[in-house]
């Protein structure tokens, strides 16, 4: 292999020295960080705080009063606006258009969100970072034990990919509750600024706190999956740790 590429003394000595320290990393995860995860997210699960019965308690009061009605001061005033909505649809303006309320400052000062899920959130947040990070490191481990091509004898290869394939979709699942939870916000913003521009209309606030609810519901789950996730990749690696190190019986050589 020397002879067909040639390759520095000094870089292969440091990429063989970070080939070490990914297999010590990655057999630490397997070995023991990831039951040890697993166990602590399960713990988490039985939090109260995780755990809330009556979904009322997630419940924030939306500070945003409902304005006093405008009355007509007399009858020319109502004629008037008739008569501006007939000119404007004689303009080919919008009959069921509905402009609202112009909101210029929140009464209340800033409009907070809801604090029992903002506080959730900022704990299952690093959870979901960490299986991506601890991911990644194993996946490439794995990577870097699959042998050269060749024909044949390749049982233990398919098991390789396969295991690398499954650590690729519990990562991209993992990345995927970091988008559930801004999608989260953004959604509840619309909903809050909707509020604020249409205070009479009590379907948008009944709708934030189904919004909030439904995101506690999920948080949840999210909780559940990234302990299963590290169930099954543990007892995927230690069922087939053999083949995953050794994948070639015959020619162990050319895993290096």
């Amino acid at each position: 292999m020397s002879s067909l590429l040639k390759v520095d003394n000094e870089i292969k000595t440091k990429v063989d020295a970070f080939r070490e320290r990914i297999t010590s990393e990655a057999e630490d995860l397997v070995a023991s960080f990831f039951p040890k995860k697993l166990l602590d997210l399960d713990h988490f699960l039985k939090d109260p705080i995780i755990n809330v019965a009556d979904l009322k308690e997630i419940h924030s009061e939306i500070n945003l009063t409902v304005p006093e009605p405008i009355l007509l001061s007399n009858l020319n005033d109502g004629l008037e606006a008739q008569n501006a909505k007939k000119r404007k649809l004689e303009d080919g303006g919008d009959e069921n258009k509905v402009t609202g309320t112009k909101v210029f400052v929140m009464p209340g000062g800033m409009m907070k969100s809801n604090g029992s899920l903002v506080d959730l959130i900022e704990k299952v947040k690093p959870e979901i970072r960490t299986l991506i990070e601890k991911c990644n490191t194993v996946k490439m481990w794995v990577q870097l034990l699959i042998p050269r091509i060749e024909d044949g004898n390749n049982f233990g290869v398919s098991i390789q990919e396969e295991t690398v394939a499954e650590l690729r979709t519990v990562e991209g699942e993992a990345a995927s509750y970091l988008d559930q939870i801004s999608r989260y916000y953004i959604t509840r913003a619309k909903m809050v600024s909707k509020i604020a521009k249409y205070p009479h209309v009590e379907d948008y606030r009944r709708t934030v706190t189904e919004i909030d609810e439904k995101e506690y519901i999920s948080l949840k789950i999210i909780v559940s999956e990234l302990r299963n996730q590290y169930v099954t990749l543990h007892d995927m690696i230690l069922k087939n740790i053999e083949k995953i190190k050794r994948p070639r019986s015959s020619n162990t050589d050319a895993l290096y």
